[in-house]
């Protein structure tokens, strides 16, 4: 066991993306951490995830939580949540979306835990304008939005005991990413380069983390997005044999 616990958010259509975020945590780590996939399946197999959830089909590739009335575009998208709970409200644990790549060693975001706060974000100022993300799954704006794309959790702070399984299971999805259950004194801030928006965040920023949070690199039109190159270059160290095509300029008319 080592001190960092990583939890990446997994979706069986998102498979690739997941397993590419996992390598480079490990390739960018001087001690490797204990890495967890979050996956829906296992935990509603295990009634730790109860929500009533209508499943992606062919003709709706969205996730559907009835609790919020809303979409949701994984399956990670609440159960996050359930970190601290999963880790017995002891020690510290590190959740991030599945469509990142690191570039700097983790320890060096664990480094940065603040004991007197119970959950330390990114606190972006992110508005996205468009309707529609990734695969055609829908943009739903929210206070806080992306904040908690990566979550550095205290698990043993007092404040979230109120992070129970119960509180998870039965309220809006949108109250517990704008971190309802804390009071704002007990959100901390991580510097922008742990939770770096491609297209969004500060291109003189120099990331440790890249978020691909519109599309990851192997979509169209995401191909050449900034940090696609290490992107596709990882994917390649992780054994996926990916075509992927010229950029705009070098495409022969």
């Amino acid at each position: 066991m080592t001190p960092f616990k990583v939890y990446i958010g997994f979706d069986a259509a998102q498979m690739r993306a997941c397993r590419i975020a996992e390598d480079s945590l490990k390739a960018t780590a001087r001690v490797w951490p204990d890495v967890y996939r979050l996956d829906l399946a296992p935990l509603v197999r295990s009634g730790i995830y109860l929500r009533p959830t209508v499943y992606p089909t062919l003709d709706k590739p969205s996730y559907y939580d009835e609790i919020s009335q809303a979409p949701m575009s994984t399956g990670h998208a609440i159960s996050r949540f359930l970190v601290p709970a999963l880790c017995e409200y002891q020690g510290w644990a590190l959740f991030t979306d599945g469509d990142v790549l690191f570039r700097r060693d983790v320890a060096d975001l664990f480094a940065l835990a603040d004991e007197s706060k119970a959950v330390q974000v990114v606190q972006h100022d992110y508005q996205p304008p468009e309707s529609a993300k990734m695969e055609g799954q829908t943009q739903t704006r929210y206070h806080r939005k992306n904040w908690s794309s990566v979550m550095l959790f205290n698990c043993g702070h007092p404040a979230n005991l109120a992070l129970s399984v119960e509180l998870v299971n039965t309220v809006p999805g949108r109250d517990l990413h704008r971190l309802c259950w804390l009071d704002d004194s007990q959100v901390g801030a991580l510097p922008t380069e742990w939770n770096w928006l491609v297209g969004h965040s500060d291109s003189s920023i120099d990331p440790a983390l890249v978020h691909f949070t519109e599309g990851i690199p192997d979509m169209d039109g995401y191909e050449h997005c900034p940090y696609s190159d290490e992107w596709y270059a990882q994917a390649k160290a992780s054994g996926y044999k990916l075509k992927r095509p010229p950029k705009p300029e070098q495409a022969v008319a």
